[in-house]
């Protein structure tokens, strides 16, 4: 019997390509809060003087080197303006961070481009899907310079206008905007040129910098002790009036000596979304790992039961499930493809009657979810 919250029909609509990708999760701590510089200081610095400088002596990668080493950008011809898919998380009406894709115009600068495009009322305004917002204060201007693998974003005052339940969800909306580029690993953030190392409004800790190892869309799960735990990020279903989209959630579990993580996540995976969420399963009620995972080079081998498949097509599992383990399972460090399985089912075959290849990361998420 299936929960609830399954979606039914819902493999029908979602035609999901992959493509090669995968990142890491994890968990840093955060450092105390520094000094706010004195008013008149801030009020001398005029916000042109700090485009394209960091501090005295550093140097930073630019634009073009990170457009160079880019691997997740696909650009279309027109007979006025070459775009390029990106990826920008937003919120939703539920307040949770999503990403959703882009056709913006291909230009340099594609760390500033993409942070412009999170502000409210600016450049994405008339491209937003209905019940989703950009992230940034209006008015807020940005700059950005990678060094080393950082993304150092300076944002102007206007930045501090926000509210404070949003607080992490802006933080992340940043972090895992810019990390989508190949050459940045995490986010240090600037207020005017001054390093912040907590967010300005509720204090949450940045540290040097952040990353997706601090995580999205955090719950803490059944975990009682969180210094021994770990964290996985997996992914749920959400459905708005028109559209259907994918949500990463990363959740506390306890923490794996094994190193197993991958068995983690699609154990989680399986639990399904928070009692008080208002995300949907992709599995059917009953479904869980029927083996133990097993890993040859950078492919995962799962054994799920019966209860992976659908009800209706009785040995083809939903585009939906395929869609989310492959994103949930990829999200795991050394996890670069999945060779998916179940038990007693010689020939599984997704709902469309196509044979089920090894599963890998689309490029992005929600580009082709309708």
């Amino acid at each position: 019997m299936m929960r609830t919250r399954w979606i039914t029909g819902a493999a029908a609509f979602l035609i999901v390509p992959f493509v090669l990708q995968g990142c890491g999760f994890g968990n840093n701590e955060g450092s105390e809060d520094m000094d706010e510089p004195p008013e008149e200081v801030t009020e001398e610095i005029e916000w042109g003087e700090l485009e394209g400088e960091t501090e005295e002596g550093e140097e930073t990668e630019t634009e073009a080197e990170l457009e160079e080493g880019s691997s997740e950008e696909s650009s279309n011809d027109s007979a006025e303006t070459e775009t390029v898919e990106r990826e920008l998380y937003l919120l939703d009406e539920e307040g949770m961070v999503v990403p959703q894709t882009f056709e913006l115009p291909k230009e340099e600068g594609v760390l500033n481009q993409s942070l412009e495009y999170l502000v409210s009322d600016g450049p994405l305004t008339s491209m937003l899907p209905n019940g989703f917002r950009a992230v940034l204060p209006a008015g807020t201007e940005v700059d950005v310079n990678l060094k080393e693998g950082t993304a150092i974003t300076d944002f102007s005052t206007e930045f501090r206008d926000y509210d404070p339940k949003h607080e992490q969800a802006i933080l992340q909306a940043v972090t895992w905007t810019l990390t989508q580029f190949e050459n940045v690993d995490d986010v240090s953030l600037r207020i005017n040129g001054y390093e912040q190392e907590t967010m300005p409004v509720n204090n949450t800790p940045i540290g040097e910098s952040y990353s997706r190892e601090n995580g999205i869309n955090l719950e803490n799960g059944q975990v009682s002790d969180m210094t021994g735990s770990d964290s996985v990020t997996i992914y749920f279903l959400s459905q708005n009036q028109e559209d259907a989209y994918y949500v990463p959630v990363t959740r506390r579990v306890e923490g794996q000596e094994d190193g197993n993580m991958l068995e983690a996540a699609m154990d989680e995976l399986a639990k399904g979304p928070a009692a008080d969420s208002s995300l949907y399963d992709v599995f059917r009620e009953g479904t869980s790992l029927a083996n133990e995972v097993t890993m040859e080079g950078e492919t995962a081998s799962l054994l799920f039961n019966e209860g992976l498949l659908t009800e209706q097509e009785g040995t083809a599992i939903a585009e939906e499930a395929l869609h989310a383990i492959a994103l949930s399972a990829t999200e795991v460090e050394g996890v670069q493809e999945v060779e998916l399985n179940v038990e007693g089912v010689e020939d599984v075959v997704k709902v469309t009657g196509e044979s089920i290849e090894p599963l890998a990361r689309p490029a992005l998420v929600n580009a082709d979810i309708s």
